[in-house]
């Protein structure tokens, strides 16, 4: 088993190495210039996503679909990634970061676009649709398609249940000791409750945690800068420079080459932000909607609230707390700068954060479900979701009581498999993508 192990950590090193980032940054960069750098539209597709003027049909909301999406997408990667991400490829991680989320926005875009372009419309008059139904319906590619099906329901088992859980387990314990089956089995029966709505409940429980979640968490770090706005001005120039030059802001922890910087900060913010992945697209082709355009821009402020956002408030508010202590930082953990850069807050920071990563797991747990059943459904029809819906839940409790490192390796690995035929998809598909985009968006 051991030897298995270190096979699979030797083959996920390799496929999620520099070829992969460079598929990845390549896509987002030929993207943006193709659709005249589409990121500007970023105000018109937040005000869409919250305008009623909907398409016709039984689907959810465009805002719905996107909360949806963020649920999934805005999880403990935000915090404890970024301060991974800080610790191992320094200050300059954050730009590398925010550049990948502010490039990935094109990429998101073409990806949801074709997806509710060639979605399908299900017996209840919802809707449904993902890449997989692209490849099948459109390219005619049935075998990259059942790849892409059956890598996201593993995925959704191993990296959208189990390993949230027992992120969810980590978090509690920071300060309460709570027995690891006392955390999975309260964790399940809540994900279960959601579940059995369906898509539906999952999209309206998502439209209010999502909002309620960041805000409180946002808040916390604005709080934070607030308390360190003296150092902010250094902060930014820190993090810029440190970018395209060796520096360290703490001895021992931060001093680093600038591309071990540029690839940590690329890596995580690709990782957070899931442009490419295929996943978002899952969630925009069941919004209601008047065209693929429109809810290719409403669903493009993903990456953008995600990583544009969520992630660089969190790296600014932690650089500036190191500038101000560097002492408390000097021998820390990788995944404990944000513990300490909260315990600056007047309140219990510490119980602040593991309150906001218990919310960002729950929220993935249940944005992944209806990945998940998107794929089952493409697979194997309504009738397989039940089962589908009690593997879910039991990995969710697993996921609690079991060391996951194995099962997270996996779970990259499937999502890799994930990204490999939809990029290849959008890039098949591109000529549709840019021709009709460059036809509406003016």
């Amino acid at each position: 088993m051991e030897l298995l192990a270190q096979f699979i950590k030797s083959v996920h090193g390799y496929l999620w190495g520099l070829p992969m980032l460079a598929v990845l940054m390549g896509t987002h960069l030929y993207f943006t210039f193709r659709l005249g750098f589409i990121q500007k539209k970023i105000p018109k597709g937040i005000r869409l996503s919250f305008s009623r003027d909907e398409g016709q049909g039984e689907g959810v909301s465009p805002f719905s679909a996107l909360s949806t999406a963020l649920a999934a997408t805005i999880g403990t990667g935000n915090i404890v990634g970024i301060s991974a991400a800080i610790a191992v490829g320094g200050p300059g991680a954050v730009f590398w970061c925010w550049i990948t989320g502010v490039f990935g926005i094109a990429t998101c875009y073409s990806e949801c676009f074709l997806s509710v372009k060639y979605r399908v419309v299900r017996g209840d008059g919802t809707y449904v649709g993902g890449p997989m139904y692209v490849m099948d319906k459109v390219l005619h590619q049935k075998s990259g398609a059942v790849l892409f099906a059956v890598s996201t329901i593993l995925a959704s088992l191993g990296m959208g249940s189990s390993v949230q859980s027992h992120s969810i387990h980590a978090a509690v314990t920071e300060n309460y000791a709570v027995p690891p089956q006392v955390t999975g089995m309260a964790a399940a029966v809540l994900a279960g409750l959601v579940m059995l709505g369906g898509a539906r409940q999952i999209a309206k429980v998502c439209t209010y945690l999502v909002p309620l979640m960041s805000v409180f968490y946002l808040g916390g770090c604005l709080a934070l800068i607030w308390i360190n706005r003296a150092y902010l001005g250094e902060t930014v120039k820190v993090i810029v420079e440190s970018a395209f030059s060796s520096q360290s802001v703490v001895g021992g922890i931060t001093g680093t080459a600038v591309l071990v910087g540029m690839r940590t900060g690329i890596s995580k913010g690709l990782f957070t932000n899931e442009a490419g992945l295929g996943s978002i697209p899952m969630a925009a082709a069941s919004a209601r909607t008047l065209s693929p355009v429109r809810q290719g821009l409403i669903s493009m402020t993903g990456p953008f609230w995600d990583t544009v956002v969520m992630c660089a408030i969190t790296g600014i508010a932690i650089v500036s707390s190191m500038l101000k202590n560097p002492a408390f930082y000097r021998d820390a953990a990788e995944d404990r700068l944000c513990f300490i850069a909260f315990s600056e807050l007047p309140v219990d920071g510490s119980k602040m954060l593991s309150l906001s990563l218990v919310l960002f797991a729950f929220a993935t747990i249940i944005g992944w479900s209806y990945y998940g059943e998107c794929a089952v459904q493409y697979l194997w029809g309504s009738k397989k979701i039940i089962p589908y819906r009690i593997f879910y839940i039991a990995a969710v409790y697993l996921g609690a009581v079991m060391s996951l490192d194995f099962v997270w390796t996996v779970s990259d690995l499937f999502n890799l498999f994930m990204v490999i035929p939809n990029i290849m998809c959008i890039w098949m598909l591109r000529k549709i993508v840019i021709q009709e985009t460059c036809r509406w968006v003016k």
